[in-house]
């Protein structure tokens, strides 16, 4: 077992306490992994929502906890390559909640759901992937396109997973050593030329930006 001396004891209780949380009121359509060599680093499988570009795709994600956490936020990247306005091509989430609007008080479970509602409402106007922010708001359904073509290469199929279950225990943040190379599994990806067919994309929603809002999804530049 790694001695995980990068965090700080008070900083492991409360990522116990967070997680325990988690599994006591497990979000929807995520399944937490513990990663027992290096507690400051949390992974996440998410479901692509349905009625999405995502949607039969599960998306890896990882959470980064600094030493001072939770009174810093952690950082976001996506393992799993997605076309995504908020998502930059190296992984990087762009969301208010992990940048200026950070409260220590939110934690980790809400940090996860605002990361989810980013898949259902992305907010182009402050995008990290100019294409997937112009194609948003220029031609929708060619924006899906992209969208359901990554997904079909790069995310793995859904599978029936217990919603929000937390893979290894919370009590101690004692993990089996036999589900190791779970986390350090890469998403495997379909050949270059795979091809996905592909559906008729939804009409965006007509309220986006209060939808946007109560989520806490974009990035202010100010």
């Amino acid at each position: 077992m790694a001695t995980n001396e990068n965090l700080p004891p008070n900083v492991i209780k409360q990522l116990a306490k967070e997680l325990k949380n988690i599994d006591e009121s497990p979000p929807e359509g995520i399944k937490v992994v513990v990663n027992d060599d290096d507690f400051s680093i949390i992974y996440a499988d998410i479901e692509g929502p349905a009625g999405t570009p995502y949607d039969n795709g599960v998306f890896r994600m990882k959470l980064l906890l600094s030493r001072d956490f939770p009174h810093s936020p952690p950082k976001g990247f996506f393992l799993t390559k997605i076309f995504h306005p908020n998502i930059a091509t190296n992984g990087e989430i762009c969301v208010n909640t992990l940048k200026k609007d950070w409260n220590p008080n939110l934690g980790l479970r809400h940090v996860l759901i605002v990361v989810r509602c980013l898949l259902i409402e992305p907010f182009p106007e402050s995008a990290l992937n100019e294409q997937a922010g112009k194609l948003l708001l220029e031609n929708y359904e060619e924006y899906a396109r992209h969208a359901r073509l990554y997904t079909g290469i790069h995310a793995k199929p859904k599978s029936k997973f217990k919603t929000g279950a937390i893979s290894e225990s919370t009590t101690a943040l004692n993990v089996d050593q036999s589900n190791t190379s779970v986390l350090n599994a890469e998403v495997k990806t379909a050949p270059s030329g795979a091809t996905l067919p592909l559906q008729s994309p939804l009409a965006p929603s007509t309220n986006n930006t209060t939808r946007r809002k109560q989520a806490g999804t974009g990035c202010g530049w100010s």
